[in-house]
């Protein structure tokens, strides 16, 4: 492991709250690449896949594995996610299978933050904070969604009924954990979803 991963830490110090409707804490340090090109060309698929491990996901999907995985951000953009050691062998992988395609790949592991959030009223608590449609029959396992919560940017997935994953900007995760901790508050169940 290089000195810069092992002086490397998550933007809160895996700050966690269990005390309301639902559970929020900050994941350990994850692995996120950046990859923008041609989501129909075979060598972005490759470069996405054979580091991530899993299939490629369709529009407004993720397929994730523990800390690997591959999320759809945009017509033109993956997030794929590996486990934090090991992005800059796996940076060096995707560009090798890109080679010299029209294609970008960018570590952005050190400028994202990462909540999971769970139990029975979890849903409540997304709710309150993001213009998404959360009910069960609408809002499923393998879906995500890039959007806002509240007034910052935000991307979010659901792992399964009561449990999502949350990524923002790392300047602004203080303020996401804070948002949680509010739409969490005890009492505060909607009950519609």
């Amino acid at each position: 492991m290089s000195e810069q991963a092992t002086l490397s830490q998550t933007a809160l110090g895996g700050a966690r709250y269990d005390a309301g409707i639902a559970t929020i804490v900050e994941a350990p340090l994850q692995g996120m690449i950046t990859l923008r090109g041609d989501l129909a060309s075979a060598k972005v698929k490759n470069a996405a896949t054979g580091v991530a491990g899993v299939d490629m996901p369709g529009q407004r999907q993720v397929n994730c594995v523990e800390q690997s995985g591959i999320a759809w951000m945009s017509p033109d953009e993956l997030l794929v996610l590996c486990p934090y050691a090991d992005v800059a062998a796996n940076m060096a992988k995707m560009q090798k299978t890109l080679g010299k395609g029209h294609a970008l790949a960018v570590n952005v592991s050190d400028a994202r933050a990462m909540f999971h959030l769970g139990g029975t009223h979890a849903r409540d608590v997304m709710a309150k904070l993001a213009p998404v449609d959360l009910r069960r029959d609408q809002f499923t396992p393998g879906m995500i969604r890039r959007t806002r919560m509240a007034q910052v940017a935000a991307a979010f997935w659901v792992d399964g009924d009561d449990r999502f994953s949350i990524i923002c900007f790392r300047s602004q995760a203080q303020y996401v954990f804070d948002l949680l901790k509010i739409a969490a508050q005890p009492g505060s169940e909607v009950g519609h979803i």
